[in-house]
């Protein structure tokens, strides 16, 4: 039997120059090798240039379409919260108007005037209706709305309270009117305050925010215009063909977009700081006015309810009638509001003047519009003329905010949808604008 021999282990020997050629030709490139070949010469650095020039277009719509949907936005928001912020003033207005109407009644005994009755029961059921849109229009403020709402379920059980005792010609009843007052302006006010500055606040930032959208564009466009100027620059160096017809129109693009889009938005920044500082502030000076007045009007009834020993009372009328005449200074448009607000101070000294002369009598008969009084002297109506007047005032600036933002608005191109498109375009324009050149390579 013939016993076969295995063949001897094969020995490794290093790669004849020959092979290592074989492996380093074009036609086997390891994947390494194979990007980096892709980016080598001259059109690999046109490959380069290309997705480069590319990703900063897109970007650039994608800046565009922030910087547009940040001011729309801020525009948007600004003018819901000026809304919200006007509901929640109006809240604080129907609430001192009814107490001025509740203390104004107290002096006259008994029954009091239907009309004025009437209007009391009108502000308060105003003041529910208005903290309700504001709670549905405003989720942040539902808490403080709800414990505003429990306060004034105090207040006016403790107006029922005085009217009952006053009807009945019991003293106790100027007590629960303090009391009900005291209620108020402790418990009430303090958050409705709260709820105008938290507003107040959100407005003004949203006022602030209309301008920075176009930061976006500028800086987004002068990135993109610069990547495609030396884009052009380095093929024309190259290629010696001084204009790329696409990618220049690719920098056209940008450029236009650039330039309106900036001009819009700073055409809307200044459109609502306009209305900011016009029919906004007016609307803020307006309410202001009309709530310190009204503050004003409950204060000198109960100056004259507490016989005598009213001083604090008419301390805070003085305080509350400074504040309407400087508020009536900052309204920019043309009112009588402030004509108006110096007939009832007139009609107010005339009170105090019977008052802390002995005839308090003919005190309450100026104060609650007595038929017996002449009309120089009718503080009712004077005060009524000056409300009605402010209240056409208020209507017409808070409208105007809303016109002013909507119109700023309005006013602004499609950008904030168009942007990445244009993006895209411009990506585009640029492929097709470097492969024409890349053809010639090849």
């Amino acid at each position: 039997m013939t016993q076969t021999q295995s063949a001897p282990p094969a020995t490794w020997s290093p790669p004849t120059p020959e092979q290592t050629a074989a492996l380093q030709r074009p036609g086997t490139p390891t994947p390494r090798g194979a990007v980096a070949q892709w980016f080598e010469g001259t059109p690999g650095r046109m490959r380069a240039f290309l997705v480069l020039a590319a990703a900063v277009s897109v970007v650039f719509g994608l800046c565009a379409a922030q910087g547009f949907n940040q001011s729309d936005g801020a525009l948007q928001r600004a003018e819901a919260n000026a809304a919200q912020l006007v509901r929640i003033q109006a809240i604080h207005t129907n609430l001192v108007s009814a107490n001025a109407d509740a203390t104004n009644a107290f002096l006259v005994g008994g029954l009091e005037p239907p009309v004025q009755r009437q209007h009391f029961v009108d502000s308060m059921a105003s003041a529910a209706r208005l903290v309700a849109e504001a709670a549905s229009a405003q989720p942040a403020d539902r808490d403080a709305l709800g414990q505003l709402n429990t306060t004034l379920v105090t207040y006016q059980g403790l107006i029922e309270q005085a009217r009952a005792n006053n009807r009945q010609g019991l003293p106790i009843g100027s007590q629960y009117l303090r009391d009900a007052n005291a209620t108020l302006q402790n418990d009430s006010l303090p958050l409705v305050k709260a709820l105008v500055a938290a507003n107040e606040k959100r407005v003004d930032s949203e006022f602030d925010g209309v301008g920075n959208g176009v930061w976006w564009v500028l800086l987004g466009g002068l990135v993109s215009v610069l990547v495609l100027f030396f884009t052009l620059r380095w093929l024309a160096q190259r290629t010696h063909r001084y204009i790329n017809v696409p990618i220049a129109a690719g920098g056209v693009v940008v450029l236009l977009t650039t330039l309106i889009g900036g001009f819009a938005l700073f055409a809307a920044s200044g459109d609502a700081k306009d209305a900011h500082d016009g029919d906004y502030a007016s609307t803020l000076a307006l309410s202001r006015a009309r709530i310190a007045a009204y503050d004003a009007r409950s204060n000198e009834s109960l100056t004259l309810i507490a016989r005598g020993s009213g001083t604090a009372y008419d301390t805070a009328y003085k305080e509350s009638a400074a504040t309407v005449d400087a508020q009536l200074k900052k309204i920019s448009v043309s009112s009588p509001g402030a004509g108006l607000w110096a007939k009832y101070q007139e009609a107010h000294a005339e009170v105090r003047k019977q008052d802390t002369g002995g005839n308090w009598d003919l005190a309450v008969q100026i104060a609650t519009g007595s038929p017996s009084v002449t009309v120089a002297q009718n503080s009712v109506e004077a005060f009524a003329a000056f409300d009605k007047a402010t209240a056409k005032d208020l209507d017409g600036t808070s409208s105007g905010v809303s016109t002013q933002l909507k119109s700023a608005r309005d006013g602004l191109p499609p950008i904030g949808w168009l942007g990445l498109p244009i993006g895209i375009l411009v990506a585009l324009l640029i492929a097709w604008g470097i492969s024409q050149r890349l053809g010639e390579y090849r």
